[in-house]
């Protein structure tokens, strides 16, 4: 088994910012069972490029982050979903979907599986849950998507060598 360092060090930076962000941030959305933080979807975003590994990764840094600075389960448990959003995302890229493409089609997934995880927490409450929660998600989803492809755009013009390198 070999040790891509330059991809650790990526999933290691990733996974930081995805547990920093909910407490650096002061930019949020609180409509419970609803909550969005500006910016906590981009670290997860930028790791479907380096692949599935990455992404659950950063997923996982993500719910830690989110229940660490709020000590709300039903926030860590939406963030987990970032898990499934990125492993479903790299997939696809790895399949040569593009980065916009991937975007659109993880869009609904996202917003599906954090309705569908806060269900256990308020019960089946179709307003809280399908448009609150679901449409919530997948306008947030775009937001940090649109972030994110800035970004990206950014960092593959400032690097002589690529910044998407899947080795």
């Amino acid at each position: 088994m070999t040790v891509n360092t330059k991809k650790l060090t990526i999933t290691a930076l990733l996974t930081a910012l995805a547990i920093v962000i909910p407490f650096a941030v002061f930019f949020k959305v609180v409509i419970p069972p609803f909550t969005a933080t500006l910016g906590s979807h981009v670290p997860m975003f930028v790791s479907m490029l380096f692949g599935p590994e990455v992404a659950i990764m950063v997923g996982l840094g993500s719910a830690l982050g989110f229940f660490l600075n709020l000590g709300d389960v039903v926030v860590a448990a939406r963030a987990f979903m970032h898990v499934f959003v990125g492993l479903a995302g790299a997939t696809l890229i790895k399949k040569g979907v593009s980065f916009g493409k991937v975007y659109i089609i993880t869009a609904p997934l996202h917003g599906l599986l954090e309705a569908l995880v806060v269900i256990p927490f308020i019960g089946f409450d179709v307003y809280k849950l399908l448009v609150i929660t679901g449409i919530g998600t997948v306008l947030h989803h775009f937001a940090d998507a649109f972030i994110s492809y800035l970004l990206v755009n950014v960092l593959q013009r400032s690097t002589k060598a690529g910044f998407i390198n899947n080795n």
